[in-house]
C-alpha cells in the first residue's frame, strides 16, 4: 500500500510533542529508570506561604477532620500553625512549646489531640506534650526542663518524634542528639512496656534515632539517622526484626511514614533534598530495601519531617532550609 506523507499531520505531532514536553518539565520525575510518576507538587498549597514565619520543622495531618498542623522554630514566632488540608491559614498557637520537634496527631473515639515533641532546653524543653486542637495542654511526659539519662524511662533528652496509636498505645524516638538513644513504648495510662536500644551502631542499638512510624503488619520502623539505616522491632514485643541500610549510602534517613495502602515506606533525605519511596514488605522478613521512586527537591530545601494524609494519600513535607511545608498529591 502506498504511504503519503501529509506535513499537516507532522505539525500536529510536533506541537503535540513541544506541549508534552513541557508537561514534562513542570512536574518532578524521579532519576530512577523505567518507573512511572507517583506524586505531583500542589502548587497551590498553601494559599499564603507568608503564613510561615520561622524554621518550618515537622508537619503532622488530622486526616479525619482535614488539618494540617505544623511546627515551627524561631524568636517571637507562632510555634504551632493550623490550617486546612485546602492551604487555607486557620490559627495558631505558641504556649508551653519551646523548641518543637516532631508533631503528631491522633484520632480516638473521645476526640483529637496533637502530640509535640519539644527539645528545648528551658523550662519546657526535654518533654513529650499532648494537646487538644486549639492548643490546650492536656499531658506532658518527662521533667520539663531537665534532660534526662537512658536509666529513666519517662525522662527525655530531646525526644524527636512520637506516633501513637488509635488504642493510646505510645513510641518515642528519643534522641536528636542527646544522652538517650532508644526506642520506647508506652501503654495508653504511659507506663513502660518495653524500650529497645542504646548508643551505639550494633543491632538495635542507635545513633540519633530521629523519626518513628508503626505498619498495618505489626512492626515499628525508626529512622535511625546517625547510623544511616532504618530499624524494625515488633510492635509488641520490641524485639529486633531486621535493618535497611543500603538504601542509604549516599544520605541517612530523616523521616519515615508509609503511603496510605501501607505499600510503600516514604523516607525523606534532608542532605540530598530527596525523598525515596521503598517497596514496604507486607509480612514475613523484612529484606532488602528497594526504592521504587523518588522525588528531587530543589537544593537547600532540606526535608526534615514529613506526614502523610491517610485518606487521600498527600504527602506534606517540613522543609527547614526552604522554610517551607509543600505538599505532594499521589497520580
Amino acid at each position: 500500500a502506498a504511504v503519503f506523507f501529509d506535513p499537516t499531520l507532522m505539525e500536529f505531532d510536533y506541537c503535540i510533542f513541544i506541549l508534552y514536553s513541557q508537561v514534562l518539565k513542570a512536574q518532578y520525575f524521579s532519576p530512577w529508570k523505567g518507573e512511572q510518576q507517583m506524586y505531583k507538587l500542589d502548587i497551590g498549597w498553601p494559599k499564603t506561604p507568608e503564613d510561615f514565619s520561622g524554621q518550618t520543622i515537622c508537619v503532622a495531618v488530622d486526616s479525619l477532620r482535614g488539618l494540617v498542623y505544623v511546627g515551627q522554630r524561631g524568636d517571637n514566632v507562632p510555634k504551632v500553625l493550623v490550617f486546612s488540608k485546602e492551604g487555607y491559614f486557620l490559627h495558631s498557637w505558641n504556649d508551653t512549646v519551646e523548641m518543637p520537634h516532631g508533631i503528631f496527631v491522633v484520632n480516638t473515639e473521645t476526640g483529637s489531640s496533637v502530640w509535640i515533641t519539644d527539645v528545648g532546653t528551658g523550662k519546657y524543653g526535654h518533654t513529650v506534650k499532648q494537646y487538644s486542637p486549639l492548643g490546650e495542654l492536656l499531658q506532658v511526659l518527662g521533667t520539663p526542663g531537665n534532660a534526662g539519662s537512658s536509666l529513666i524511662p519517662l525522662q527525655f533528652d530531646q525526644p524527636a518524634e512520637i506516633y501513637v496509636e488509635e488504642t493510646g498505645e505510645v513510641y518515642v524516638a528519643d534522641g536528636d542528639g542527646g544522652m538517650n538513644n532508644r526506642l520506647l513504648k508506652l501503654s495508653d495510662d504511659y507506663k513502660e512496656m518495653w524500650l529497645a536500644g542504646s548508643n551505639g551502631s550494633g543491632i538495635g542499638q542507635f545513633n540519633i534515632p530521629h523519626s518513628v512510624t508503626v505498619d498495618a503488619f505489626g512492626r515499628v520502623w525508626v529512622a535511625d539517622r546517625g547510623n544511616k539505616r532504618i530499624q524494625v522491632f515488633d510492635k509488641d514485643t520490641g524485639e529486633w526484626l531486621g535493618s535497611w541500610s543500603d538504601c542509604f549510602s549516599e544520605d541517612a534517613p530523616y523521616s519515615v511514614r508509609f503511603s496510605a495502602d501501607y505499600k510503600y515506606l516514604i523516607v525523606a533525605q534532608l542532605n540530598i533534598n530527596r525523598l525515596a519511596i521503598l517497596a514496604a514488605p507486607p509480612v514475613g522478613s523484612i529484606g532488602d530495601c528497594v526504592v521504587v521512586h523518588s522525588i528531587q527537591l530543589a537544593d537547600e530545601t532540606k526535608p526534615h519531617l514529613m506526614d502523610v494524609d491517610m485518606k487521600s494519600g498527600a504527602v506534606y513535607v517540613a522543609e527547614i532550609g526552604a522554610q517551607q511545608v509543600q505538599k505532594y498529591v499521589p497520580l
